[in-house]
């Protein structure tokens, strides 16, 4: 079994369709992927019916932003196989909302040094349920001012770094609080690509709040952060997946479905976690 755990499509932040990406790793070999769109739970559904016609299995999932104001750090934690997704929506619903607020305030920034327009920006954005980052550049690069998504303008622009950045503060919920939501809807916690930011500290501060697992095996990890992380899931009996965090044109670097992936091991794990939890929770009553 190959299984890509972390696949987003145009509805967030990715260049590509629900149908194109299951088309894709079919061709790929790949038998399962998780639609993790971020802050958006509209793909699952439709991924699940085609994948069923494609013969690929379609894991449901969803990426939840977070701000760890202690660390001063956003985090994202992805939700897999969730009982109640509805009860998710809530709280989807108001980071997209503020996401959209920061990403207009970022383009009206840009739109006084550079000749694009909002109307672009929200053409490129077509299909998405907010505007990211990478629409913004897509806008940029059609107007012919950098020749890439990422590149010496993305840092400028988006950088915290740079001291010509357009950055908005996004108020997005504690890492704790989006945990304890995706529990109430019956879903499974992980926390994603950890090597996107120093964040052995916030996972394990998480992992007595409720955390499930970790995303090992993703690009942003390297061989040694891999490492760490599967000595810390072992210890605490954290689940363990991978995936590629799949985004088509829009991925920092080329990139796709299935270069990397979760073991099978990992994945008959994750699929039987809840059942397992549950009969840890009846043993524990019991007694």
């Amino acid at each position: 079994m190959s299984a890509d755990l972390h696949c987003h499509t145009k509805l967030s932040d990715s260049s590509m369709g629900i149908d194109d990406l299951i088309v894709l790793a079919q061709k790929r070999g790949i038998t399962t992927i998780a639609i993790t769109d971020r802050d958006c739970q509209a793909g699952t559904v439709r991924g699940k019916i085609i994948g069923e016609r494609r013969g690929i299995t379609v894991i449901p999932g969803v990426e939840i932003s977070a701000y760890d104001s202690k660390h001063d750090k956003y985090v994202e934690i992805i939700c897999y196989l969730s009982d109640s997704p509805d009860r998710l929506e809530g709280l989807c619903h108001r980071n997209i909302v503020a996401r959209k607020k920061a990403s207009q305030l970022m383009t009206l920034k840009i739109a006084r040094k550079y000749p694009i327009t909002p109307e672009l920006v929200l053409k490129c954005a077509t299909g998405s349920t907010a505007v990211f980052e990478q629409h913004i550049m897509h806008a940029l690069l059609e107007c012919g001012l950098t020749d890439k998504i990422y590149g010496e303008l993305y840092h400028e622009l988006f950088s915290p770094e740079s001291p010509e950045n357009v950055l908005v503060k996004v108020s997005y919920p504690e890492p704790a609080e989006v945990i304890e939501a995706i529990h109430e809807a019956g879903g499974i916690a992980v926390f994603a690509h950890p090597g996107s930011i120093e964040s052995l500290d916030i996972i394990e501060e998480l992992i007595p709040k409720g955390l499930d697992g970790v995303e090992v095996w993703n690009p942003a990890n390297d061989a040694e952060l891999e490492h760490k992380l599967l000595e810390l899931a072992k210890k605490n009996c954290l689940l363990t997946v991978g995936g590629t965090d799949f985004k088509g044109m829009y991925s920092q670097s080329p990139i796709s479905v299935g270069e990397y992936s979760t073991p099978e091991a990992s994945v008959k794990a994750l699929m039987g976690y809840k059942a397992k939890m549950k009969k840890k929770k009846a043993a524990t009553e019991n007694k």
